[in-house]
Parts: C-alpha cells; sequence; structure tokens
C-alpha cells in the first residue's frame, strides 16, 4: 500500500498508512508503485505550507499539511506532490518539489536514478575547513574578483562547480556575464520585483577579465588532467554576451594548455556568437532549455531578441561542428512528458543527436510553472518520455561529462 507522508505546521513529518495520496502528473493521479523508490540519501523532505495533501477520491486531508521531498543530485524527478492551497499559503521558493509517500513504513520518492558522479557528491567539510581551504587559494590570486565570485558561491551558495576550482577535481565554474538576454520565470540569480520571491542567489555584477578567468583555468588544467572548465554558471547571466571576453579568455588558456576540455553552459540564443567560440576552440557546448515547443519555452524563458528556433539552430550548429553537445533539459511533470513534446523532442533528436540530454529538475513552484505554460493535454508519463529518448541512442544523464 501507498500511504500518505505529510507534516504538521511544524513541520514535523508523520506517516498514515491508512490513506491513498494523489501525485501531480500534469493531471492528479494515484502513483505507481514503479514509479517509487526508497528516499535516497541526501534526499530532503520539505513542508509546503498553507497546502493539504490531496487523497483519493478528490478528498483533502484538510488538517494536515503536503510533505515533498528534493532530490540529490544525480536522480530526475518523475511526479509533484498533489496538494490544496488555502487562501493565505505563500508563493513556494525556488526548489524541485517531488511526490513523497510511504511504503511499508519508509518514505519514498517518485524519482529515477539517471547519473552517477564523484564530482558531483556533496562534500561535507569539518567546522572552518573550506573557509581554510578557500582562503588559501586566494592568497595566491588575491586580485582575481572571478575568484572572490567563485569563493562567495562556494561558501553561501554550496555550488558544487565553483567548490571544484577550489577543490582540484571535475568541472570548474568560469562566470563571465552580468547580463542576461532572458527573463526566465524561476531564475535563481536574479528575479523582478514583482515575482513576489527572492532569487536563492545574486547574480555576479562585473564583467570578468579575461586574464582573471585564464589564470584560474589554467591553474585548474595543471592540476586536474582530465578537468572540465566551463563559462556559464547558475550565478551569471548569458555568457554568449560576452563573446569577446571568452574568446580571449580561451587564447591565453590554449597558450598554456592543451590538455582538459573547454565548455560553455548556454541559453544558445546568439547561434553566430556561437560559432566564434568554436572557432576560438572550444570543445564542448551545453545548451539550456525546458522544451523544444515555442510557446511553452517563451512562457518560462521570456527571452529578449531571440526565440527558440536560435536555440535550435545552436544545437544543431554545434552538432555539425563536431562538439560533445548536451541538451541541459529542464524537466517537470506534466509538461516535459507531454506527448506533443516528447514527439517533437523526438524528431529534433533524430535530425541532431546530441551525445547528452541532461534532465535537470526545474525548481520552481509547480502551481507557477503550469499557470505560465499550461497544464497538458496527454501526458504520457515522464519514464516514458525519457524511455523515448534512450531509444534514440542518447544517454540520458544529470552531469556534463569528457566523453
Amino acid at each position: 500500500m501507498i500511504g500518505l507522508a505529510y507534516t504538521d505546521t511544524r513541520g514535523r513529518i508523520y506517516f498514515d498508512e491508512t490513506r491513498s495520496p494523489l501525485a501531480d502528473a500534469g493531471i492528479e493521479r494515484a502513483a505507481l508503485r514503479e514509479e517509487l523508490i526508497p528516499a535516497p540519501p541526501g534526499t530532503v523532505t520539505a513542508m509546503l505550507p498553507g497546502r493539504a495533501p490531496l487523497l483519493a477520491g478528490g478528498r483533502t486531508a484538510s488538517r494536515r499539511t503536503a510533505l515533498s521531498a528534493l532530490l540529490p543530485a544525480g536522480y530526475t524527478r518523475l511526479l509533484l506532490p498533489a496538494y490544496r492551497h488555502g487562501a493565505e499559503a505563500p508563493p513556494l521558493p525556488l526548489f524541485g518539489y517531488t511526490f513523497a509517500c510511504v511504503v511499508d513504513d519508509e518514505l519514498h520518492v517518485a524519482a529515477m536514478r539517471t547519473d552517477e558522479s564523484e564530482n558531483w557528491t556533496p562534500r561535507y567539510f569539518a567546522e572552518g575547513e573550506l573557509e581554510r581551504i578557500l582562503a588559501r587559494r586566494q592568497a595566491d590570486d588575491p586580485q582575481n574578483r572571478t575568484l572572490a565570485q567563485l569563493a562567495l558561491c562556494s561558501r553561501d551558495y554550496g555550488c558544487f562547480t565553483a567548490q571544484n576550482v577550489f577543490l582540484d577535481r571535475g568541472e570548474a565554474a568560469l562566470p563571465v556575464s552580468p547580463k542576461c538576454n532572458a527573463a526566465c520565470v524561476g531564475c535563481i540569480s536574479e528575479l523582478a520585483p514583482e515575482a513576489g520571491m527572492p532569487s536563492p542567489q545574486r547574480r555576479v555584477a562585473f564583467d570578468a577579465d579575461p586574464d582573471d578567468i585564464a589564470r584560474i583555468a589554467i591553474r585548474h588544467l595543471e592540476r586536474v588532467p582530465d578537468g572540465i572548465v566551463s563559462f556559464g554558471q547558475g550565478c551569471e547571466g548569458e555568457p554568449l554576451l560576452r563573446v569577446t571576453t571568452i574568446e580571449r579568455a580561451i587564447a591565453k588558456i590554449r597558450a598554456v594548455r592543451a590538455n582538459g576540455t573547454i565548455n560553455l553552459n548556454t541559453n544558445g540564443s546568439l547561434p553566430k556568437s556561437l560559432a566564434r567560440l568554436i572557432d576560438a576552440g572550444l570543445q564542448a557546448v551545453r545548451v539550456s532549455l525546458n522544451s523544444v515547443r515555442a510557446q511553452p519555452y517563451a512562457a518560462y524563458y521570456r527571452p529578449t531578441g531571440y526565440d527558440i528556433e536560435d536555440v535550435l539552430s545552436s544545437v544543431a550548429l554545434a552538432v555539425d561542428r563536431g562538439l560533445r553537445v548536451s541538451l541541459n533539459y529542464l524537466t517537470h511533470p506534466g509538461v516535459t512528458d507531454e506527448r506533443a513534446e516528447a514527439d517533437a523532442l523526438e524528431a529534433f533528436l533524430r535530425a541532431h543527436p546530441v551525445a547528452l540530454v541532461q534532465t535537470r529538475t526545474l525548481n520552481i513552484d509547480p502551481e507557477r510553472y503550469f499557470a505560465a505554460v499550461g497544464r497538458p493535454r496527454e501526458p504520457i508519463g515522464m519514464r516514458e518520455a525519457l524511455a523515448r529518448i534512450e531509444r534514440l541512442g542518447i544517454s540520458l544523464g544529470n552531469f556534463t561529462h569528457t566523453h
């Protein structure tokens, strides 16, 4: 039996295996047993204030507070929590809310494992340890503003790619751009005042210097022979708006180091600028999008001066030029698995086979997202939507890989 997991108004968690909860898959329905796994290590439970869990038969557990789970890296969400909210329910902050329940007196979540990497495993620091690591590294390059930004992101936001700069491992962050040409509904670094909630982090406020960037990248590649250095991070806007800076940084890096991979994380809005970076020596690109269809894309990204066709042109260009291309596919049950979306994505990937589709949970209040992009007419289920990608011979994952 799939039972109800819920909280009280103080956030204490309870199980009631006599009640059957509903999940939200774009339509409200019961969760299937094959959609559930025991909550993996690193799962964080989160109460949904002002929201009562929805039960089988359309009933509401009105005196209980809905519970959700936030998944660790390497897992993809399959279902959302189903609830009814009261008049005073506050907006939910930008997290990836996942359906949670109880099975055999154990917390379960609607998710599947889609990747594994030691470089994305949380590093737990003793008291003061991280601060000492940051201070030692910054002492070697005290005037480097980008390094100072990465120290802030490592300490205050727990960013893995920022921490990798100081831990000498995996993919290292190289933020470059304070500006963006999209106004995403769920932007993690800059939201308009009328959004009704703060962004979880503050965007970088300066134009990065090519010399600062190059010093960070060169040192990383000296210590991590197969490492990745990546332009385009969560603490910045769109890196393609700083194409000249990136060109100069790539030239300085490759003048000293031939190893490793130079990667760009981008919204893919400017194909001509992307072509310039490929000519400069860019080797890998990860393009972020929530949909390959015009309406859901525009409703979420709210782009300025470009549209989804520019994004898809950038992906096609990078594939044709032989780069390792990934999609940073912002997934959300009821949108990602809408039949029209799955059909459109499959058709695009048949024509332009990328190396990897990274399924990233879209962190947003589900009601806010559905209000922007609409609920589905024909959801086929997240498992089937993802299986259709794999049947094309394209890998699924969650992290940037070098091969």
